[in-house]
């Protein structure tokens, strides 16, 4: 990362869109001190991520990687993880709002199926959204998902970000997804560890030469018709 400066406000959605290697991991993994920058200072609240008590951060702090880290162990206790104290409804709210929880009614034990290592008898989809139940039942100030929607189709997606808009968190979600992208309060743009543009999607779509060519080529990709109507 060279050259990088940002400010999010309190409860605002930030997206962070890059091609793979332009530094959009790196940048999400400063702000909970999974190492620090070699220069310049990351203030939360105003104040250096430094000067914060080690527990404060991963107390405040839901984070959801790009792999979705599960154990073998019932759903339930997958998800206590994230809060070990949870209610049975703080559960079923995290639930609802990852869009995993109808899902998890069908099986017939339901809250107490058994998943094994990594959750090998689950889809993609359903471990992500898994692993973002565990992260939202914390009810974190700050949640940071890490290309974490990348197996889910278009509505989940689109469901699961609409039910985010509601949370009062400030949420910082990487992406290389356009259609994620413009749900966002801002979108800042990488490459190669730099910021090449910052700002809304109909903003970046006049003013980044980049931007506009990442629009087009998802365009094309999805043959003109899903990440249009996610866009309008």
């Amino acid at each position: 990362l060279k050259d990088l400066s940002f400010n999010l406000k309190s409860g605002e959605t930030l997206a962070i869109l890059g091609a793979t290697g332009s530094g959009k991991t790196t940048l999400v993994n400063l702000i909970p001190r999974l190492y620090d920058p070699n220069a310049g200072v990351l203030k939360i609240d105003g104040v250096d991520v430094k000067e914060y008590h080690p527990k404060a951060l991963p107390h405040n702090i839901g984070i959801v990687p790009q792999v979705a880290l599960l154990f073998t162990g019932t759903i339930k206790e997958n998800i206590l993880w994230g809060k070990q104290d949870a209610t049975d409804g703080e559960i079923v709210e995290a639930c609802k709002k990852a869009q995993i929880y109808e899902t998890i009614t069908q099986y017939s034990k339901g809250m107490e199926t058994l998943i094994g290592q990594k959750g090998v008898n689950l889809s993609g989809g359903q471990r992500q959204r898994l692993a973002i139940a565990r992260a939202l039942v914390r009810r974190p100030s700050i949640l940071l998902l890490d290309d974490s929607t990348s197996a889910l189709d278009v509505k989940t997606e689109e469901r699961l970000l609409q039910a985010l808009k509601n949370e009062p968190s400030t949420k910082v979600i990487v992406t290389q997804k356009i259609s994620t992208a413009v749900h966002a309060d801002r979108i800042i743009l990488l490459e190669d560890g730099e910021k090449v543009a910052e700002g809304q999607h109909d903003e970046l779509c006049m003013t980044s030469s980049l931007y506009r060519e990442i629009v087009q080529s998802q365009l094309e990709k999805e043959g003109g018709v899903t990440v249009v109507e996610s866009i309008k």
